[in-house]
């Protein structure tokens, strides 16, 4: 399979299946999509960041030697769909100790922002709240940017905070 084409041919639910049953447990396959995935191609790199997603709550291990890239990518001027899906698979995962620092300015600036889309946030305050736990001291700071945002925000924004907030 030209995962590349595969990509680019359609962008549905039952494509990114396919993509990921071809990619399975395949280390070197799900190289070529962290490949595409990181590439220039505004298309591709959107369109790779479903399959990717799916293929790392499937497979965790497949991301590991990858993950510092893909963290540091979300700094970049990326499609939001990079970003969501990242911070997506990332609430479900332990980031390691040496990522954690990183990963939390880069949540913290999504959270903060008014240009991310709700999905980001709502996702980045979850890898926040997980962080947290091993890192109380950053509790208070996750609470404040909560509560600054809560009385404008959506009805999903609203309902993660309280969640995250009765943790906290």
């Amino acid at each position: 399979m030209n995962l590349r084409n595969t990509i680019l041919q359609e962008h549905s639910k039952k494509h990114t299946v396919k993509i990921v049953n071809y990619i399975g447990n395949n280390q070197q396959r799900f190289d070529e999509l962290i490949k595409l995935f990181l590439g220039n191609e505004y298309r591709v790199t959107q369109r790779a960041a479903w399959p990717l997603s799916y293929c790392v709550q499937a497979h965790p291990n497949l991301i590991r030697k990858h993950l510092k890239k893909i963290i540091l990518n979300m700094k970049k001027s990326v499609h939001p769909a990079v970003k969501r899906n990242t911070v997506r698979f990332l609430q479900n995962m332990d980031i390691p100790e040496n990522l954690q620092g990183i990963t939390t300015d880069i949540c913290f600036e999504m959270l903060n922002s008014k240009n991310e889309p709700i999905a980001v946030k709502v996702f980045s305050m979850t890898v926040l709240s997980n962080i947290s736990k091993s890192h109380p001291g950053l509790s208070k700071e996750l609470k404040l940017s909560i509560e600054a945002q809560l009385p404008y925000a959506s009805t999903g924004f609203q309902n993660r905070a309280n969640k995250i907030l009765k943790k906290l």
